[in-house]
């Protein structure tokens, strides 16, 4: 007897926040920021954005029952520069904030990649249902190490160089337009080793 096999989008009891919801804790802080910017200016946005941090940790802690190492590390580095941000009223150390988060998250990846550790395979694979080959998390997990360093010299490179208009601006929407691109080459990736229909049924 065979059986229908639905896909049920995952709920707080399943340690899992919907996509929806994930959004909301990943760029809700960051579309604060801006709009707070906007408003008023860069130490008031940092506040704002230290606040919205907080919120966004409360939230992953009521929808998926626990914080991921990643947000921990987020929150620590964003409440450290954000707090030296507005204690010196020196906006540099927000500025640095993103170069210090691409540069800790290649140099993780990539040493544990040397140590034969593939960090990516473990957060990545319980989400799935089929089997990929350790060379193609490596692959992968190298290019996010590409990516992450990309990052890092973007920021670099924008923050010394350009307005705080400008890179706010990159930071908001170019930066998060870029993850949102990796993330979709990353899926597309991975999907071509989804088994088809047809081989569920010949394995039958």
């Amino acid at each position: 007897m065979m059986t229908d096999k639905k896909t049920i989008a995952p709920t707080a009891s399943d340690g899992a926040a919907s996509p929806l919801q994930q959004m909301l804790i990943d760029y809700g802080p960051l579309v604060i920021f801006f709009t707070a910017y906007k408003l008023y200016d860069i130490y008031v946005a940092t506040g704002v954005f230290m606040v919205a941090i907080i919120i966004g940790l409360i939230l992953s802690k009521m929808l998926t029952g626990h914080i991921s190492g990643m947000l921990k590390f987020t929150f620590a580095i964003v409440m450290i520069m954000g707090g030296l941000t507005l204690y010196l009223r020196d906006e540099t150390f927000l500025k640095m904030k993103p170069t210090i988060v691409y540069g800790v998250f290649a140099a993780i990846l990539g040493v544990a990649m040397l140590r034969g550790k593939l960090l990516l395979k473990n957060m990545l694979s319980k989400t799935l249902e089929f089997p990929i080959e350790d060379a193609v998390w490596r692959r992968i997990t190298k290019q996010a190490v590409g990516f992450f360093t990309g990052m890092m010299a973007a920021n670099e490179l924008i923050w010394r160089t350009q307005s705080t208009d400008t890179w706010v601006s990159v930071k908001v929407f170019g930066f998060t337009g870029a993850f949102i691109v990796f993330t979709f080459v990353v899926i597309f990736q991975l999907m071509k080793y989804m088994p088809h229909e047809d081989q569920g049924m010949d394995d039958k």
